[in-house]
């Protein structure tokens, strides 16, 4: 549809196929966090800082709407949950396709955790997402992870897993975990026709991160890297 081709450009390199994605979204889940009281100021220096695009929650892209500098892609985030909740991995819609519309997004996202008690319910919700973004022409990045009780979250026949189901959604691009290794991580990526991306994870120092991307990149054909907190966390983001 040309209507996703013109958006993903937006949060894509169109001449590599590659992005750098900035999730904003932590504050939902984990309150007030180091690096994210000054959203304007933040989005700033991400762009400023070369990323694609930034993920955000709908009330927060007015709060950090800057009004100025360069561009950068817009991604709403439907799906959250809280830190304080006993079963955090339950993710619920909280807006939808036409208000990520409204607001003026490049795309949207919604997270899926594989092995939660609630693994289902989010699936089945990915699912409606999907088809409406395949109505009004919006790209759906899927974040999917195994996580639940007995899941190895590193396992790359579980993070195998998480890609075929977010592929078979309708995914346009997916976010998932990083195996730890090219090689495995190459399995994974060959069998998919939908760009991957890894996960930043938690902080972690600047050759550390730095050089588990640039290998996911070059070895384990990763499409890009989503990066939160080793990002917006960062005495120069």
């Amino acid at each position: 549809m040309i209507g996703k081709a013109i958006r993903l450009e937006r949060i894509m390199n169109r001449n590599t196929g590659r992005t750098v994605v900035i999730p904003l979204d932590h504050g939902f889940s984990m309150g007030q966090i180091e690096g994210l009281g000054d959203m304007p100021k933040i989005i700033a220096d991400i762009s400023d800082g070369g990323a694609n695009a930034i993920v955000l929650h709908k009330g927060m892209v007015k709060a950090g709407h800057r009004k100025h500098g360069r561009d950068i892609g817009l991604i709403v985030h439907l799906s959250a949950s809280t830190s304080l909740n006993p079963d955090p991995n339950d993710k619920v819609m909280v807006c939808t396709v036409e208000e990520a519309i409204a607001l003026g997004a490049d795309a949207v996202s919604v997270h899926i955790n594989l092995g939660a008690p609630h693994e289902s319910r989010m699936i089945e919700e990915a699912g409606k997402v999907s088809r409406e973004c395949t109505k009004w022409g919006m790209p759906l990045l899927i974040m999917i992870y195994p996580r639940g009780n007995g899941v190895d979250p590193q396992s790359p026949q579980a993070i195998g897993h998480c890609v075929r189901v977010a592929e078979e959604l309708g995914a346009d691009l997916i976010k998932t975990s990083y195996t730890g290794d090219p090689e495995s991580f190459k399995k994974i990526t060959s069998a998919c026709s939908v760009p991957v991306l890894i996960a930043g994870g938690e902080k972690a120092a600047d050759i550390e991160s730095l050089e588990t991307v640039r290998e996911a990149i070059t070895k384990g054909g990763c499409a890009g890297v989503a990066l939160g907190r080793n990002s917006f966390q960062r005495e120069n983001p």
